[in-house]
């Protein structure tokens, strides 16, 4: 498999997770963002979106957008599991999922940061705010919701969660760990999010986690 990605592409650190999570190699091919690589017509000419990630499969077929990478992913290299077994808790893990991927990421990916700045022309210190603002209310939602997980698996009388639900790492936590990355380079403030925390600080005492981190990345620029 080739997986086109950025280093600080939190949707490219998503699919990298999953992939060490399951033991799956791949080719890592660097598209760089912020110097619009992804408009290269090469690039933008397979991928309709012209955005990163995108995973060439084994026999060809380009697939786009992490979760539905991840998904594909999941349903095709089974072990380890990124999803629990049951409906329940799959609907779950999945929502916690998309509170990221849907609700945090969207209003502050590289796309959004540049329209404010030179289309909208609001200062550094504007869009700094702004970031700062939706990663942080967005991760409040997640602690919250967090929270009452614990509550609900208390009163079915599971164990305490280490990651974001349960003692394994789920697509929930492919999610969250690259949010948080880039909610830190930002500054956020992560204080007040000790179950959000935890988890974050359990996935990265992974190898896999540490193995797809940005740092990791043969495109990193430091």
């Amino acid at each position: 498999m080739k997986l086109y990605n950025y280093f600080r592409s939190s949707a490219s650190f998503r699919v990298r997770i999953a992939l060490e999570i399951k033991g799956l190699p791949y080719e890592y091919l660097p598209v760089h963002l912020v110097k619009g690589e992804q408009h290269a017509p090469a690039y933008a000419q397979r991928q309709g979106d012209a955005l990163v990630p995108a995973l060439e499969t084994d026999d060809g077929h380009l697939l786009a957008q992490s979760m539905a990478i991840i998904e594909y992913l999941e349903e095709t290299h089974a072990a380890p599991p990124l999803l629990p077994p049951d409906a329940l808790a799959r609907a779950r893990v999945r929502a916690l999922a998309q509170m990221v991927a849907c609700e945090i990421h969207p209003l502050n990916n590289l796309r959004v940061l540049k329209y404010l700045k030179h289309q909208l022309q609001v200062t550094d210190e504007a869009k700094d705010a702004w970031y700062r603002h939706w990663v942080r209310s967005g991760l409040e939602a997640y602690e919250r919701q967090f929270a009452l997980l614990a509550a609900e698996r208390d009163g079915a009388g599971l164990p305490p969660s280490v990651y974001s639900w349960g003692d394994t790492p789920t697509l929930a936590d492919c999610c969250l760990v690259p949010q948080i990355f880039n909610g830190q380079r930002f500054q956020v403030d992560m204080g007040g999010l000790p179950r959000t925390m935890a988890a974050f600080e359990a996935c990265m005492q992974l190898p896999a986690f540490q193995r797809a981190q940005p740092s990791a990345c043969p495109d990193c620029e430091g």
